[in-house]
């Protein structure tokens, strides 16, 4: 495991340890789990924009068209 250091401001350092306590956990696992949530939005933005860059457009199109129908 690597470490990293940052840094913040100390109001916004002050905040994440008050989420944190909040949540029950130390700031290293608050820090770890929103590091996570970041890199889960950001693989899966990259995953949409290659599908959406091989995809068809009258395709999609037609698609969305047949779910607005009854």
């Amino acid at each position: 495991m690597a470490t990293l250091t940052i840094r913040l401001p100390d109001a916004q350092r002050d905040r994440l340890a008050a989420m944190a306590a909040r949540r029950g956990v130390s700031l290293n696992k608050l820090m770890q789990e929103l590091s996570v949530r970041a890199l889960t939005e950001h693989d899966t933005e990259m995953r949409f924009r290659i599908r959406a860059a091989r995809g068809d457009v009258r395709k999609g199109l037609k698609l969305l068209d047949k779910l607005d129908s009854p």
